[in-house]
């Protein structure tokens, strides 16, 4: 039972950044048991999103740049399943192909390579924040399309890094194992 009660979690690590970290994560998970609890889940993984791109099927804009915000929207909501995708060292295209064809909660396990029920596979994301993240990016995205200029830094050429230690010559009275 999620909605009520008070828990103490104590955080222990090794050293003060390795505390702050673990600190920093069990923060987040509260934060997501919350936004869990005041409004569900969904399946995680992206896979909401992408069975969301069902809605748009068929959906037409009154004119050329309506289309294109559709399409912007159609690429941008399959962003997460591709990022998941790239970072577990997937083809994202072949990920999300994949999942676009499955059905209700049928999403990718990044971590173990499987598809498959992402409910049972206990991949879970609060309905809250893939909700608030799709306003505040639909919400930026219409901001930037009615910005008629915007000022932004100069990028700064950046060189090559330092090139790390200089080459030590080896290691004396290693009789020969170098």
């Amino acid at each position: 039972k999620l909605s009520g009660g008070v828990a103490v979690i104590k955080v222990g690590a090794g050293s003060e950044v390795e505390m702050k970290e673990k600190k920093a994560r069990v923060e987040d998970a509260l934060h997501a048991t919350r936004a869990a609890v005041e409004e569900g889940v969904v399946p995680g993984g992206g896979v909401a999103l992408i069975r969301a791109l069902e809605a748009l099927t068929g959906l037409k804009g009154d004119n050329a740049d309506q289309d294109v915000g559709i399409a912007v929207l159609r690429r941008a909501v399959e962003a997460p399943l591709r990022q998941i995708a790239a970072n577990s060292g997937d083809e994202p295209s072949v990920v999300v192909n994949e999942v676009k064809n499955g059905k209700g909660n049928y999403g990718y396990n990044a971590a173990t390579g499987v598809y498959g029920d992402m409910i049972e596979m206990g991949i879970l994301d609060p309905t809250k924040v893939t909700r608030s993240a799709l306003q505040a990016a639909s919400s930026i995205g219409g901001l930037v399309l009615t910005t008629e200029a915007a000022i932004a830094d100069k990028p700064k050429a950046e060189g090559a890094g330092g090139g790390g230690m200089p080459d030590m010559g080896g290691m004396g009275g290693m009789g020969g194992m170098m």
